[in-house]
């Protein structure tokens, strides 16, 4: 389970990630106000979220942007690049900070001194010499102008919280005090009294559970939302009541008045003018619900006012003033209780209509969707037990098919077609979409291309694919060698660019689509394009081809994944080493992926990666070949064939067919795993398609498809080209998994060779 301080770090990042969106996207539109508001509310939320866990460093530091942000929404500051790099900085230290408070950690002096010259640069623009915590304008202070108050005078100017923690609270890793302590922070708690009417005298007492409550009389300048906001995190594990100071009856009047008169209704009137919480009216209307729905107990149903009033929720006197404001019966002078007639309209209503009445009311007021967050470890194990499962399921399928019951093998078809659904639904809950990994590179690319004085724009496209969270994680560092070698290496300089005709912003663009059961994310830029020429020298230098070796443009580009290998004739801090192209290369194969290049001289350059849509459990087609077994990945298998014997005498000698006038290439898996046994007279091709190549692996048995949950490696075998893994048949013997793509490479290098040989009229038959 997350602790609290890990789930206010996501809640930290995730913000933090949203802000630096928005800033990259004000650099288009400085004066937006939106964009504005979105960032000035996540650093607030920040800012609020540390002070409840006593993280001082952090507040103090998000304050004061916090009173930037502020200045900009109201106008007074205008943005610019160079107050949004700024702010972008300060994100980035801010990230910095909440690590070590969590960690409890000491920043480094390094960082320290990062702190101090951007707390000068924001105090320039907000023009302050050190940090004064400043609080909002009182929302319930009397009005200046004297003007008389709604609603009879009450001598006290205090809020009032009444407070109870949850018994588990403790246990979830909450400490009440530190709330109490937060609420000091930013008022002043008057008087506390501590209710004790929950804790037991008996033996039911347990000393990790919570039994206080307390009634605060508290002075604040905050509104009432802010102070609620103290207790967002403990929100679900407390009841609590925020009752405001009835001076500030005139203040809601006033902007009730200044409503629309669009039939609003009463919760609307009243949230919209900050007297109640979205939460608070939810949680009346929901009482409302019990009751309408409660037709047994013969009383009245109360309505939505009485319940607000009832639940210390807000004051009657404002109240009636929303009710006037409701009927258009409303004027600022009157005092007046809101008449009997209005007050006993409902009285009289049947149950079906008031029923419908709450609903109506409650529908104004839908909350999204919640959102269960799990931890990663948690669907790790999911996944494992159902690849167990699979594994079982397996086992029972064979048993039933060897018993030849055909009651228990329809049960079993049954169970398995069960287990299928199963399979499909926990791997979606790992399945996540790209477009959060290609967002990151927004801000790497703006500063980058400063770095390097271009001007690159970036575009992403299939931003809602969705692909295992494995393969995001383990795909990032990869992309990130690729999008950096197409900014430093690809994209020329402006002026360069406009002497070529080219528009003078270079442009890099992410693209992710699904392919046959796989995705493809392409990194592509518009800029000089790879010079075959200067890569084949380069080989020959290196002695990676021979001298007078043809090779296809496919296979030049492909030289530049050789360890070591680079044409720049300059080194930079981004590339020019020889060092990022070859492991993009060794991590892409490590997720069982493929990376091809395709470019054209002075057009740009297109490096495509294949990679599956998950590492645990795919559906596999089984082969025999001599004593073993071999599984296939089904979405890559495309047909399977007869191998006449002509086609055998042939393959043997050349290693390819023609299959319906098609080229096709293939390997003898019985040689290439050099397996022993008797040979079989008739055999079968299997013909596989990765992208846009085919190829056929020659056979000795179909066996069929199934279920397979795949078994990494162990460290011996993990360099066993060919292989890309191992899973455990029904009968408890482990199959080898084929590393496709490897295979196919291979098996393709013959193809320039051999296409002028093929006779059309020659060509194998299909089986499916």
């Amino acid at each position: 389970m997350s602790t609290p301080e890990e789930t206010f770090k996501q809640e930290c990042d995730d913000l933090l990630t949203t802000m630096e969106d928005v800033l990259l996207q004000m650099e288009k539109e400085p004066e937006n106000p939106d964009f504005i508001a979105s960032v000035f509310r996540s650093m607030h939320t920040i800012k609020g979220t540390s002070g409840v866990f006593g993280f001082d460093d952090v507040v103090s530091f998000t304050h004061i942007m916090e009173n930037l942000l502020d200045k900009m929404r109201d106008g007074e500051i205008s943005a610019n690049d160079e107050l949004i790099a700024l702010l972008l900085e300060c994100a980035d230290h801010t990230k910095i900070l909440v690590e070590h408070a969590i960690n409890n950690t000491p920043i480094s002096a390094e960082s320290k001194e990062k702190e101090l010259s951007l707390r000068g640069l924001l105090c320039k623009y907000i023009e302050v010499k050190e940090f004064v915590p400043e609080l909002d304008e009182h929302d319930g202070e009397d009005s200046e102008d004297g003007e008389q108050e709604v609603g009879p005078t009450v001598e006290t100017a205090w809020w009032h919280i009444s407070l109870r923690f949850d018994t588990d609270v403790l246990q979830n890793g909450m400490d009440p005090s530190s709330f109490l302590m937060y609420l000091n922070k930013i008022g002043s708690i008057d008087l506390i009294t501590t209710m004790f009417d929950r804790l037991p005298i008996d033996d039911s007492f347990n000393p990790e559970d919570c039994y206080l409550g307390f009634e605060i009389n508290y002075s604040c300048s905050q509104n009432k939302q802010k102070i609620e906001q103290v207790f967002e995190f403990v929100r679900d594990m407390c009841k609590i009541h925020i009752l405001s100071p009835k001076a500030s009856i005139n203040r809601y009047a006033r902007v009730i008045s200044d409503l629309p008169e669009s039939n609003m209704a009463l919760g609307e009137i009243l949230v919209a003018s900050g007297a109640l919480t979205l939460t608070e009216l939810d949680e009346v209307l929901e009482e409302q619900e019990r009751l309408v729905a409660d037709e047994s107990s013969g009383e009245d149903i109360p309505k939505l006012e009485e319940l607000l009033v009832e639940n210390n929720l807000i004051h009657k006197e404002l109240v009636d003033v929303a009710l006037k404001k409701q009927t258009g019966d409303f004027s600022l002078d009157e005092s007046d209780a809101t008449s009997e007639t209005e007050n006993n309209k409902e009285n009289n209503l049947p149950i079906e209509t008031k029923t419908q009445n709450v609903a109506v009311e409650k529908s104004k007021f839908v909350q999204p969707n919640r959102i269960l967050k799990v931890d990663a470890e948690k669907l790790d194990v999911l996944i494992n037990l159902v690849g167990e499962l699979v594994i079982a399921g397996a086992t029972t399928n064979m048993l039933a098919n060897r018993i030849n019951d055909e009651t228990l093998i329809e049960a079993v078809s049954s169970v398995s077609h069960l287990v299928e659904e199963i399979r499909d639904s926990a791997l979606n809950l790992r399945m996540v979409q790209i477009g959060e990994t290609f967002s990151r590179f927004k801000r790497v690319v703006r500063d980058v291309s400063k770095d390097l004085g271009k001007e690159i724009d970036l575009s992403i496209n299939g931003a809602e694919t969705e692909l295992d969270k494995t393969v995001v994680e383990r795909i990032s560092d990869p992309l990130m060698h690729l999008v950096r070698n197409a900014m430093d290496h690809g994209i020329e300089q402006g002026e360069d660019r406009l002497k070529s005709g080219k528009s003078e912003n270079g442009n890099l663009s992410l693209n992710a689509f699904h392919d046959s059961g796989f995705i493809v994310i392409e990194v592509k830029d518009d800029g000089r394009g790879l010079d075959k020429e200067k890569i084949l020298a380069k080989a020959l230098d290196r002695n990676l081809i021979s001298s007078g070796q043809v090779l296809s443009d496919h296979e030049i580009y492909k030289l530049i994944f050789e360890p070591g290998f680079s044409t720049a004739e300059t080194v930079t801090n981004l590339s020019g080493r020889g060092v990022g192209m070859d492991v993009v290369k060794q991590n892409i194969h490590a997720l069982r992926g493929t990376v091809d290049v395709d470019s054209e001289m002075g057009k740009g350059s297109t490096v495509s990666i294949r990679l599956p849509l998950t590492l645990a459990i795919i559906d596999g087609f089984l082969v025999k070949v001599g004593d073993s077994s071999y599984v296939i990945p089904l979405d890559m298998v495309h047909e399977c064939i007869d191998l006449s014997e002509e086609d055998d005498v042939h393959e043997q000698t050349q290693g390819y067919i023609n299959l319906r006038g098609e080229v096709l290439p293939f390997i003898r898996l019985r040689d290439y795993f050099k397996e022993e046994g008797k040979e079989p007279n008739h055999k079968s091709i299997v013909v596989v398609q990765c992208g846009d190549h085919k190829a056929g692996f020659v056979v000795d048995e179909l066996l069929g498809e199934l279920q397979t949950v795949i078994k990494p490696l162990g460290k011996i075998l993990q360099n066993l080209k060919g292989v890309s893994g191992a899973t455990i048949l029904g009968s408890g013997a482990v199959a080898v998994i084929i590393d496709v793509p490897n295979l196919i490479q291979r098996a393709t290098r013959v193809l320039p060779h051999v296409e002028s040989n093929i006779n059309p009229s020659q060509s194998s038959t299909s089986l499916h």
